[in-house]
């Protein structure tokens, strides 16, 4: 017969972190990297609208790893339509069919994403 052994692990609970004083230093760091992340933001987002505004001119891109691509998609926005599901209801109407009447005469609104690999 084997013998059943039992493991148990302790967990340690997490202590509570000590008020140590925050230097200016930490400070000045979290500043200086806020700052940097900021910049670099903008840097994304110009480099990302020249490289759209190109490809949507027709621009081709150079052969190589990376690949950039406009990626278009259309959507409807029906976020009224619990609205009009409920008021239709109180109007002892048929929600549903009026909603879809609506949403298959309202047109899409389009979006294009730039898809960089």
């Amino acid at each position: 017969m084997a013998a059943t052994q039992i493991v148990s692990h302790v967990v340690p609970f997490p202590q509570s972190v000590s008020a140590v004083e925050i230097s200016q230093q930490e400070l000045l760091e979290l500043i200086e990297a806020r700052n940097v992340l900021a910049q670099l933001g903008e840097r994304v987002e110009r480099l990302e609208s020249s490289i759209r505004t190109r490809l949507e001119a027709g621009a081709s891109v150079e052969s190589g790893v990376h690949v950039a691509t406009l990626k278009e998609s259309f959507r409807r926005n029906v976020g009224w339509k619990d609205v009009v599901l409920r008021l239709a209801e109180r109007l002892k109407m048929n929600g549903e069919a009026y909603c879809a009447r609506v949403l298959a005469a309202t047109r899409p609104t389009r979006t294009v994403s730039l898809i960089v690999n």
